[in-house]
């Protein structure tokens, strides 16, 4: 049979175009029907069509995710762990030591974001860059730790911001004593408000963020002026030597031990610079723009946090009265320390703004990801949840799923502080978990096999991400670790990372050995190959230009196929 005809606009590209590291295999080329722009060419190289509108750059990408970093509220709720086991040494030493790390875990991250610019992000790089046969279970795990740090990170944030607009209404009226069933509703309002916003076109969720990431920026600078600038007391400040050299070790640990968990809080923190990776499928320029803002982000987030660290080493009077204050909020009852109550209120006000933005942003990088992961049929009804709204054309059925789950889990509220305190350990070691896993692939098993995309760290990656995957490593156990050891050790103070972390990771595993083995192959390519509809009309593949120029990937896809 003679080949039919095929206009040039069909298969012709711009071969110059950034190369990507993708799911598939070597001639197994997409095409397309309509011309494309670069960001098309990037996406449908990777095995997908392009769904959403690329309404975001990278300004408004690096917003989205500097609000899910969310630095004066995540600051404000996880001051505890900084000053609580260590002290001001710990605070200051403490994140500029894990933010050394936690930079080489970001720029690692950007490099496989350059090449893989798709919403599955390390999912998806955890699929192609896996050895032979592995690639569906290094997908499985690192898709479901992220998916479950995902969705942990808006109901804890919403939890923490309730807690402060309780704490500020306590202050003001003395008489009012906030109980659990205030907060949770208090809580399930923010979650509602949260997903009506996700829900609304790309252009309006842009815009949200680059407003809510401007103020969180100008909220952080304001806050860093303001309380050394007003702090009441005398003398205003702490010696040097006592803010850098003294370690007051609230654990039962030793000193250093005390110091490597005061890491949770910093991770927790900086948790939120993978959010680029997960929108690279909204965002123009995206395998340019979506790894520069992961980098700009953990950056940005790392520098400005030391500094927010360093001024409440400083003016801090009384670490026992912050940490054990009736107003439950380390964060208040810092600011009424060292500051006259108006401006405690002004500042706590700014807070909890921030953290309105961030609960956003963490809504919205959330359901992104839960849509990547329906898009491949990873959970149960996930033709529902992989659904792109007609009018708003982002994934409003994926954020509706998030919000249910994220109310349900805060009912744990009813159950007191300590059962709630486990969404902020889920968060830290999940999403940790699934940094490090591609991370791991990419440095031990892929060697100079990795396609590079146009940002990348030459010949440094693999070592740059040998040290974050280390950090990992150690931090892990560290991340599991009580304060208190032996005698002192009682349910209320227990860390119950092991059991809220594990129980669901476990559970993952088993299903995967019971059943999922036999289904799930990794990502789901949803474009047309040029590959298999041309032969059944005598075309052979050797015939045709290809559509967009994919890069080979690592060989275990010749028995992995996806």
């Amino acid at each position: 049979m003679a080949p039919r005809s095929i206009s040039k606009h069909r298969l012709h590209t711009d071969q110059h175009h950034a190369p990507v590291t993708s799911v598939l295999a070597d001639g197994d080329v997409p095409y397309a029907d309509h011309e494309m722009d670069e960001d098309e060419r990037v996406i449908v190289a990777l095995g997908y069509k392009q769904e959403f509108k690329r309404e975001f750059s990278l300004w408004t990408t690096f917003c989205v995710s500097f609000a899910v970093l969310g630095l004066l509220p995540s600051f404000a709720s996880t001051l505890y762990y900084g000053m609580g086991y260590a002290g001001t040494a710990g605070m200051v030493w403490g994140w500029i030591i894990a933010m050394i790390f936690i930079q080489c875990i970001a720029m690692s991250m950007a490099e496989l974001c350059s090449a893989m610019p798709t919403s599955g992000g390390l999912y998806y790089a955890a699929a192609v860059l896996a050895p032979p046969g592995y690639g569906p279970l290094a997908a499985w795990i690192t898709g479901w730790s992220n998916w479950i740090g995902q969705i942990t990170a808006a109901p804890s944030v919403d939890y923490a911001l309730s807690a402060m607009v309780l704490a500020a209404v306590s202050i003001t009226n003395p008489d009012y004593v906030p109980t659990n069933w205030h907060t949770f509703l208090l809580t399930t309002l923010m979650m509602i408000m949260h997903a009506a916003i996700s829900s609304m076109p790309t252009k309006r969720v842009a815009q949200f963020n680059s407003y809510g990431s401007t103020f969180n920026i100008i909220a952080l600078i304001v806050t860093l002026i303001v309380i050394p600038a007003v702090a009441k007391n005398e003398p205003r400040f702490n010696s040097s030597k006592d803010v850098w050299g003294t370690i007051s070790n609230q654990t039962d640990f030793p000193d250093g031990v005390a110091v490597l968990m005061t890491f949770v809080g910093v991770i927790w923190t900086m948790s939120g610079y993978d959010s680029p990776f997960h929108l690279s499928e909204e965002c123009s320029n995206a395998n340019i723009a979506s790894p520069r803002a992961i980098v700009l982000t953990s950056g940005v987030g790392g520098l400005m946090g030391w500094f927010l660290q360093l001024v409440v080493a400083y003016t801090v009077v009384d670490i026992d009265a912050v940490i054990g204050s009736e107003l439950g909020q380390p964060w208040a009852s810092y600011l009424l320390q060292v500051l006259p109550q108006r401006a405690a209120l002004g500042i706590l006000g700014l807070t909890i703004v921030c953290g309105f933005s961030m609960g956003q942003g963490c809504m919205v990088a959330a359901s992104r990801v839960t849509y990547a992961y329906a898009r491949d049929d990873c959970f149960p009804l996930s033709r529902i949840w992989k659904k792109v709204n007609v009018h708003t054309q982002t994934p409003v059925n994926a954020v509706i799923l998030n919000a249910i789950l994220g109310i349900l889990m805060c009912l744990l509220i009813l159950a007191g502080s300590v059962a709630i305190g486990a969404l902020f350990s889920i968060g830290a070691i999940a999403q940790f978990v699934a940094f490090a896993i591609p991370i791991f692939i990419r440095v031990f098993f892929v060697g100079h096999r990795f396609r590079k995309g146009p940002w990348h760290l030459g010949p440094f990656g693999p070592y740059v991400g040998a040290v974050g995957v280390t950090f990992v490593a150690l931090m892990v156990p560290i991340l599991c670790l009580p304060s208190v050891i032996k005698g002192n050790l009682t349910p209320d103070v227990m860390n119950w990372t092991c059991l809220v972390y594990g129980a669901p990771m476990l559970a993952v595993l088993v299903w995967w050995w019971v059943d999922a083995r036999k289904w799930f192959k990794g990502p789901k390519v949803n474009v047309e190959h040029s590959i298999h509809p041309f032969v059944s009309e005598g075309i052979e593949p050797e015939d045709l230009a290809p559509a967009v120029e994919v890069a080979s990937p690592p060989a275990k896809l010749a028995d992995d196929k996806l």
